[in-house]
């Protein structure tokens, strides 16, 4: 799907009942301001080996929901992380939790939501949970779903919207 051929607010308006809107207050640090795909999901706190290893698996452009916890006491993606993403073909990432290297990504054409940022790097334990269903901000990310980002906030829906 062309990266531009959406916005949430139009989604919204169009397909109201079939969308739910993620309120948790999320910033954009990717080079790609517009994604979207069928949602995979990790499930980890403070350790991102689960999140690399998905991102190092080649993807027809899905984007993976990271439910980190909230936590920000240690980024959960950098440039790298984020560069074997977009090399394997995922639109991008929705992280409620940190990341790291925010000038780098901003420089990837690809899509990166995070609550914030830090410098610390995340442990290495692989900790975790994989294709688990991730609750935030009012909506349901299970995988298989589909989930649209752009400026205006993100959206998901259990069906591809057109």
């Amino acid at each position: 799907m062309h990266a531009h051929a959406f916005s949430t607010a139009d989604l919204c308006d169009a397909h109201g009942s079939d969308c739910q809107v993620c309120i948790t207050p999320l910033r954009q640090y990717g080079g790609r301001r517009i994604f979207c795909g069928q949602v995979r999901t990790i499930q980890c706190r403070n350790d991102n080996v689960l999140l690399r290893r998905a991102l190092e698996q080649p993807s027809p452009g899905e984007v993976l929901v990271v439910d980190g916890g909230g936590s920000l006491e240690a980024a959960l993606i950098g440039d790298i992380v984020a560069g074997l993403g977009l090399k394997n073909g995922w639109s991008g990432v929705i992280i409620f939790g940190a990341v790291r290297d925010a000038v780098a990504l901003g420089g990837l054409a690809f899509g990166v939501k995070a609550l914030g940022t830090n410098p610390r790097k995340s442990g290495k334990a692989g900790a975790g949970a994989v294709d688990v269903v991730v609750q935030q901000g009012g909506a349901v990310f299970a995988p298989g779903s589909w989930v649209y980002s752009d400026d205006d906030g993100v959206v998901v829906s259990p069906r591809k919207l057109r």
